[in-house]
């Protein structure tokens, strides 16, 4: 009953001062590497979980675009969150003790957004009420926003059967080229049952085939117009990697497929405020070094937060693995980020679904799962900084 009442109390405190009062001394330690959790629907159940699973951060799934009043399951009934959105949800995770590390979304694939990727005539007032919104974001207190390039999302096709029959996503570019336009994306997404893929996101009829450079120069567009208000405002945000890192899907190219892309990608406005949304499942599903990318952008700041979770193999083909079952050594790539300096947030993202496991309010995986992942990255965070004190 005391939790309770000082939580009423704290997140009260916040609201009406934009501070929250924390109860859990551990949630105001210094910043190191830790361990978080991605959350869309902010339940009691689930925040206590966190608490008592030693979870210090929460990424929040939401953002422009989401339909739900953020860190809830209601629908928000007007045409955006805004600044008394987002500190509600900023101060019911605080009042349990706990830090809202970023809010994690997108907007690219929905048709309202369709001019922002391919330079339509609304492209200024939609790139201006984005900014709107992130500009209440930052003033409500949210430190980052996650958002990703990918008109078309996360695509994957027939799922793999991985260790004791559990089920990961997995993905075949030979039968994802099936898909060649809009027409025959909508059959292979009711082929595969896969509903991420936003074939409606794709040119419409009568526009023109769009190439690399036509994406990236309207991807720079937006960077330019968006990163010195993030900066001014305080809020940093980074870009997802294209997942799967493929040239192209339907006949759209995937820009940013690669590590090229993100060194060109931090290249067009050089500010702490444009950064990585660091999947490190993606980068690993990536021709190239993982370990290296890991270096390179952590070395110079870049990285936002990470999602760490681990694969079977490069494109063109792979599934998706337990935390301790993918090709990537994930204890060196924990070194690789304690040794380039990256002090910040890992969360699981998604994890493989398993025998009796119940709905999380998150992203793909339930929280037997989840709770796996979990620990496995927390041991991986004790050990290797135990390693540097031993030093």
């Amino acid at each position: 009953m005391i939790r309770v009442a000082f939580a009423i109390v704290a997140a009260l405190v916040c609201i009406s001062t934009g501070r929250a009062q924390s109860s859990n001394p551990g949630a105001n330690r210094a910043a190191g590497m830790r361990a978080g959790w991605g959350i869309n629907d902010l339940t009691d159940d689930v925040l206590k979980l966190a608490v008592q699973m030693g979870v210090h951060d929460i990424v929040l799934y939401g953002g422009p675009g989401n339909k739900n009043v953020p860190g809830t399951s209601r629908p928000l009934n007007k045409a955006r969150a805004g600044y008394e959105d987002y500190l509600a949800a900023r101060c019911r995770i605080e009042s349990f003790g706990l830090r809202l590390a970023a809010i994690e979304g997108g907007f690219v694939q929905l048709p309202k957004y369709h001019d922002v990727v391919y330079s339509g005539p609304q492209r200024d007032r939609l790139i201006a009420e984005l900014i709107a919104e992130i500009r209440d974001m930052a003033r409500a207190g949210v430190p980052a926003y996650g958002y990703h390039w990918m008109p078309l999302l996360v695509w994957r096709t027939r799922p793999a059967a991985i260790r004791g029959g559990a089920q990961a996503t997995a993905f075949d570019y030979a039968e994802a080229k099936a898909a060649t336009d809009r027409r025959s994306c909508m059959d292979l997404r009711q082929a595969l049952h896969w509903g991420l893929m936003t074939c409606e996101a794709l040119p419409r009829p009568g526009e023109p085939r769009y190439s690399e450079e036509d994406l990236w120069k309207n991807l720079e567009y937006w960077i330019r117009k968006v990163t010195p208000v993030a900066e001014k405002e305080g809020i940093r945000l980074g870009i997802h990697p294209d997942d799967p890192p493929v040239p192209e899907l339907a006949g759209l190219p995937r820009i940013m497929r690669n590590q090229a892309a993100f060194r060109r990608l931090i290249e067009i406005y050089p500010s702490s405020a444009n950064g990585i949304e660091f999947c490190q499942g993606t980068f690993s599903e990536m021709e190239g070094d993982v370990y290296s990318a890991i270096r390179y952008f952590a070395s110079r700041g870049k990285i936002i937060y990470v999602h760490f979770r681990n694969v079977s193999a490069q494109v063109p083909k792979f599934n998706e693995e337990f935390i301790n079952t993918g090709y990537v050594n994930m204890a060196m790539a924990m070194r690789a980020y304690r040794d380039s300096g990256y002090n910040g947030v890992f969360i699981d993202d998604h994890v493989p679904a398993v025998w009796g496991d119940s709905p999380f309010p998150g992203n793909l995986g339930g929280y037997r799962s989840r709770l796996f992942a979990l620990g496995y990255i927390q041991a991986l965070i004790d050990t290797v900084n135990g390693e540097t004190r031993q030093k």
